[in-house]
Order: structure tokens, then C-alpha cells, then sequence
């Protein structure tokens, strides 16, 4: 019995710390160049699992196939894409993005699409010239995003 009563604040603490990293916060590590010069290879980044609101330019993770990638989302669902002449427009409009000058010119059209479709989002990697994003993968779907990173654990830091 005393053995018991000793173990249950150790329970508890096993019990909150898979708690948090199922469902609030759990580490990613960034793998590839994809995000250079935003992340670099081997980067450990904080994970929000509870944001599910999406915003243009987060940093999402997602799972692809086996894989869990990490890029940008440029677009939202019901817009249109385009990249021309090194600017971004989205609906027509152009949008600051300060990696539209490593894009080639690109628009949702090159997909067979008029916009992008309910519950997916357009994602696309910070190093443009070497990144498998949305321009070959297609949109991602909402259930695919496990969150969105904004804190880097290693180096320390936040993430721009």
C-alpha cells in the first residue's frame, strides 16, 4: 500500500506530460533545406497541436506519406494564387511575401485548380528553389496540419 501512495505523484506527472505532448505541445525537429534561411536542418521546434486557426505565413507541420513536413501557408481556402514576376497575388491582389523574389512564376491553374479548395491551404517552402510544397504536392488538408510551430527549443529562439 505504501508503495502505492509513493507512486501515485509519479503517475501524475507521466500522466500530464502525455497529456501535453498528445494534445498541446509536443517537439518537431526540422529535416532537409527547405525552410532555409528560416530553418535550418536539425532545428527542434515547439509544436502547437491546439492552434488549429491558420493564418497566412504560419509555420505548419504536416504529415505527407510517412513524412511530417514543415512549410509556410501562403494561401487559404477559397483563393486564388499567383506568383509573377518575383510578387505574390492572392485574389488578384499583390501581398508582401518576402520569398516571392525565390519563386518562379507560378499560378493555381498549373494545378488544374480555380481556387483553393475548402479545408486545404497552400504551403510552400521558405527556399523555393528546393522545396516539395504545394506547387507539386497540391493543397494540404486542414486534418493533415498537426499545428503550427513559432518557437525554436534549439537554437533558442522564436521563429520568424
Amino acid at each position: 500500500m505504501n508503495f502505492i501512495k509513493n507512486a501515485i505523484p509519479y503517475i501524475i506527472i507521466i500522466i500530464v506530460v502525455v497529456l501535453t505532448r498528445t494534445y498541446i505541445l509536443t517537439p518537431v525537429v526540422v529535416s532537409g533545406s527547405s525552410m532555409d534561411d528560416t530553418l535550418t536542418d536539425g532545428e527542434l521546434l515547439l509544436l502547437k497541436k491546439y492552434d488549429k486557426n491558420y493564418e497566412r505565413f504560419d509555420i505548419v507541420v504536416f504529415d505527407y506519406g510517412d513524412s511530417k513536413l514543415v512549410k509556410r501557408i501562403i494561401g487559404l481556402p477559397g483563393e486564388t494564387i499567383e506568383y509573377k514576376n518575383g510578387e505574390l497575388y492572392i485574389n488578384n491582389q499583390k501581398v508582401d511575401d518576402p520569398f516571392a523574389n525565390k519563386t518562379k512564376d507560378f499560378k493555381l491553374s498549373d494545378l488544374n485548380l480555380e481556387v483553393i479548395p475548402e479545408n486545404t491551404y497552400f504551403v510552400l517552402g521558405d527556399n523555393r528553389t528546393n522545396s516539395s510544397d504545394s506547387r507539386i504536392i497540391g493543397p494540404i488538408s486542414k486534418d493533415s496540419i498537426n499545428g503550427t510551430a513559432s518557437f525554436s527549443l534549439w537554437p533558442f529562439g522564436s521563429v520568424e
